[in-house]
């Protein structure tokens, strides 16, 4: 346990474990504290999550969902380098893939479930 502890101080500035909280942390004040009007300043902000009261508070906890689940695939591949000895420069590649790939699934996956949900507006 020692060992992993220290490999990851060594390893503290991967992408993907500091990303990877940041969101999962982002998206508990998200689920805790939505934003409770439609805004331009706090929340997922977009024309089709925008249109209406309703719209924006499903895609609030809807995205804010898909951000904590994006967290934790992002944390959990942090750990990754502790299986596979990667350099410093694979590790970064690794992780800002991931977290493009990250933030295009929460855009796409979102913008769908609000036109599946809301088919009319």
């Amino acid at each position: 346990m020692a060992a992993i502890l220290h490999h990851l101080a060594d390893n503290i500035n991967s992408i993907s474990f500091l990303v990877g909280i940041i969101f999962i942390i982002a998206s508990l004040i998200l689920l805790r504290f939505p934003p409770k009007k439609i805004n331009y300043l706090y929340g997922y902000r977009t024309p089709s999550s925008m249109k209406n009261q309703q719209t924006w508070d499903f895609s609030q906890k809807f995205s804010a969902v898909k951000m904590f689940q994006v967290g934790i695939v992002l944390l959990a591949t942090s750990f990754l380098n502790i299986l596979v000895d990667m350099s410093q420069e694979q590790s970064l590649f690794l992780g800002l893939g991931l977290l493009i790939l990250g933030c295009i699934y929460m855009f796409v996956v979102t913008e769908k479930a609000i036109k599946r949900n809301f088919p009319n507006e």
